[in-house]
């Protein structure tokens, strides 16, 4: 069983990927994440020869993905020669190409309609194109350059039998096949300038069309449509947001360690004796433990540490504790030597801990690790889309089109779908989301809480076998039980570790704001008949010295601080307002250092 956890690079998973979206990125993939399988499973056996790859042996592999993607082999071959095989410009011109033939339907009626992919009768071609551009932007592919896109999308279409106009005239026609106004156009070129980007006249049309909808003076025929042309311009708006929080928010993340095994995992050997000296100001009494995501912007895990004594964090993955990866950093003062696991060791692959998938699991599926579970899961429709399209391929004698193939996988990794019938995939249920977390089960289920709360309670949650690793080396210093200050308790994964090491819980303050995790939390103390006190507060800002005094003086101090403050903002699945340590939750970070020195403080001054 070990073998499958002697190396970083045996699970067949790239897993430097953003935390919350821990997604496989196959480097030599040749289905683009954005496709929409549906068309997929149309295309691949309609019999029609631009979507069998039998039929064009000599077609490279990226024209044969764009052509099962709905796009004419003449559109390819010109987009290809003007971008290279760069997919994310190729794409972007082909998209032009698309939507300037829509805009003047009356003059290319055949093409155009050649160019729209196929969509099954369920869906309108709103609903599609909505759909397709959401596909589109969480593909990390369109992270290039909108600029770049844009002009060399321009570029592509001037060269195609323009040769004997302007270059304004040049410009002037293309945005006019772009949905704009000529008159538009050209008053926005004179007011730019001629070296005016395709970006800066787009946004002067914008911003003059958005002031005259607004002007209450003019008549409404005379006031611009603003969605002329609109999926091509809400592309490309979208396209220089996504641009602009990239340039913000998207940092080099901190370097991690490979193997990411921090001081040790029950199942690696560390190649040296690790020893660490911890900084005289950051010895206990209290010992403290801080988690957050290990993949956080640049700077966060420096500043962290440096607010927590100048310790070093060690990054961990659970995927060698269980079946499911989930990076972490943890910044502590416990000792480091003499840990050992919970017992009995949690299933460490996917088939061992779903052995009925395995009867259904296909050979080219190679995963042997469920990525980072999320707070939320893969939906029923993907999953029926999946089925059908699986489907449709089994006129093949082996295995799927290798396109496909690629397509399924990336999904399934993306979303941790298992295979639980002959071409079925299905998202978790709760009780093994709960499983692989480390919870007993139905912990989360009952008292009125919802499937949907169950789900974001767990992906917020510790693995609980994780830290109960390194909250082991307590066990022999705490017999007769522990006080424990739970911080952000989420639904107890720290008071669940300590349970099951066997560690009494003589006074715990849990500190958490969402009511349905303190629920779960109470319900678990009274399902295992603790004998100790569990002690609410329902908003760590509100936790102040007088409180603490109090507790302190209560009960006789505190022996562990443990949380982890929310990573809203620190996450890379957060494409909006990953602000680091200073955004609204993230922030609260510093709440949970102004604890630690408070109760440290207190102590300290008991003692004296």
């Amino acid at each position: 069983m070990d073998n499958n956890f002697s190396g970083e690079d045996n699970d067949n998973i790239d897993w430097d990927t953003e935390d919350e979206l821990e997604i496989q990125e196959i480097p030599d993939a040749t289905f683009s994440s954005c496709t929409n399988l549906r068309n997929v499973g149309h295309n691949t056996v309609s019999g029609h020869g631009e979507a069998s790859s039998s039929s064009v042996p000599c077609q490279s592999k990226l024209i044969q993905q764009f052509i099962v993607m709905g796009f004419p082999e003449e559109s390819i071959a010109k987009a290809i020669e003007q971008n290279g095989e760069n997919e994310g410009l190729v794409l972007d011109a082909l998209l032009t190409f698309k939507q300037a033939l829509e805009d003047s339907p009356e003059e290319q009626p055949s093409t155009s309609a050649q160019m729209e992919p196929s969509i099954s009768s369920d869906d309108s071609s709103s609903q599609y194109n909505e759909n397709f551009l959401v596909d589109v932007y969480e593909d990390d592919s369109w992270s290039s350059d909108s600029d770049n896109c844009m002009n060399s999308a321009k570029q592509s279409y001037l060269n195609d039998d323009n040769s004997s106009l302007s270059e304004n005239e040049n410009s002037l026609l293309f945005l006019a096949n772009m949905g704009y106004p000529a008159e538009e156009a050209s008053i926005a070129m004179e007011r730019c300038g001629p070296e005016a980007s395709f970006s800066e006249l787009i946004d002067f049309m914008c911003a003059a069309q958005m002031a005259r909808e607004e002007d209450v003076y003019l008549p409404e025929d005379e006031k611009p449509k603003l969605n002329s042309g609109g999926y091509k311009r809400k592309m490309y708006n979208e396209l220089r947001v996504r641009k602009k929080q990239k340039a913000i928010t998207d940092e080099e993340p901190i370097h991690l360690p490979r193997p990411m095994i921090g001081f040790g995992v029950p199942t690696e050997s560390l190649p040296a004796i690790v020893q660490r000296t911890l900084p005289e100001q950051a010895i206990g009494p209290p010992f403290f433990y801080y988690e957050n995501v290990a993949l956080a912007p640049k700077g966060v895990w420096d500043t962290m540490s440096r607010f927590l004594y100048d310790i070093e964090p060690e990054f961990v993955d659970s995927k060698y504790f269980c079946a499911t990866a989930r990076k972490r950093g943890y910044i502590h003062n416990l000792p480091i030597e003499d840990r050992f696991p919970l017992l009995p060791l949690p299933p460490r692959t996917i088939h061992e801990a779903f052995p009925l998938t395995k009867k259904w699991w296909p050979s080219w599926d190679t995963r042997t690790k469920l990525n980072c579970l999320q707070t939320s899961i893969g939906s029923a429709r993907l999953a029926d889309r999946i089925r059908k399209a699986m489907k449709a391929m089994e006129n093949f004698d082996d295995e799927p089109p290798l396109m496909v193939q690629k397509y399924v996988l990336d999904e399934c990794r993306k979303w941790n779908l298992l295979w639980v019938g002959r071409n079925k995939v299905s998202p978790l249920e709760t009780d093994e989301f709960e499983m692989l977390m480390g919870f007993p089960r139905n912990h989360t289920r009952g008292g009125g809480i919802s499937r949907t709360d169950r789900y974001k309670s767990l992906g917020n949650a510790f693995q609980v076998d994780t830290v109960a690793y390194h909250l082991s080396v307590l066990k022999d210093l705490y017999p007769n039980g522990i006080n424990v200050l739970s911080l952000f308790s989420g639904i107890g994964g720290a008071e669940v570790a300590l349970y099951r090491l066997g560690i009494p819980l003589n006074n715990v303050v849990s500190v958490e704001i969402a009511e349905v995790n303190r629920n779960i939390l109470r319900s678990w103390w009274e399902q295992t008949n603790q004998k100790g006190n569990l002690i609410d507060f329902n908003d760590i800002q509100q936790l102040n010295g007088d409180d603490l005094e109090q507790m302190i003086n209560s009960f006789g101090g505190f022996d562990l601080v443990i949380g982890g403050s929310p990573c809203n903002n620190l996450t890379g699945s957060n494409r909006v307002t990953r602000d680091g340590l200073e955004g609204k939750d993230s922030s609260l970070f510093y709440d949970y250092v102004r604890i630690v020195d408070l109760v440290k403080s207190i102590m300290s001054n008991r003692r004296v």
